[in-house]
């Protein structure tokens, strides 16, 4: 009669265990999906914005039709574009996109010196502050995520109860843009 109790205890251990663990899991999913949805809000704002800024640009410089057409375009893949690999690919190329735009910016000093356009462009700047702020919390929660799937004993039924790796929002192509150390010449 005793092996039985032994046995049933070791049997609700394991339950309980397994319930705990199912709802750490649970809990950091939905950390992974609340952090897309934030970035998601942020690039919802740059989408909105970008029509504003071409337009600005546009009128001071409506020979740059390419960089303009470049910018739409992008745009338009990036609001089409779904999961965080296809998302961080489309907005790259947004991002490569707008710094044209701005560049724009340094061959028409009446369109530099335009407060509309220093106000979008300040907007601008500070929601890619935003986005970047949001991506690294994003991978954050990616990457405990992904741990929690596969530290054990959680692996053994992470996989069981649909618990699959998640990709991280990554900057692609584009990181050794970024990771370059910038060049100061006087």
């Amino acid at each position: 009669m005793s092996s039985g109790w032994i046995i049933l205890g070791v049997l609700v251990a394991i339950a309980l265990f397994a319930l705990v663990a199912y709802n750490r899991l649970v809990a950091l999913n939905q950390r992974v999906g609340q952090a897309f949805a934030d970035i998601d809000v942020q690039l919802k704002q740059r989408h909105d914005l970008v029509p504003n800024l071409v337009e600005t640009v546009k009128g001071y410089a409506a020979h740059e039709r390419g960089t303009l057409d470049d910018v739409i375009k992008a745009r338009n893949v990036a609001m089409s574009a779904q999961g965080p690999a296809q998302v961080g690919a489309a907005e790259n190329q947004l991002s490569g996109a707008l710094g044209r735009l701005i560049a724009l910016s340094e061959a028409y000093p009446d369109l530099k010196a335009n407060a509309n356009f220093q106000q979008l462009a300040s907007e601008l700047s500070d929601l890619e502050n935003k986005i970047a702020a949001s991506r690294r919390f994003f991978n954050n929660a990616v990457q405990e995520y992904n741990t929690g799937i596969q530290q054990m004993p959680a692996a053994l039924f992470a996989g069981t109860f649909g618990f699959t790796r998640k990709e991280f929002f990554d900057l692609g192509a584009s990181r050794t843009t970024v990771e370059q150390t910038p060049q100061v010449k006087f």
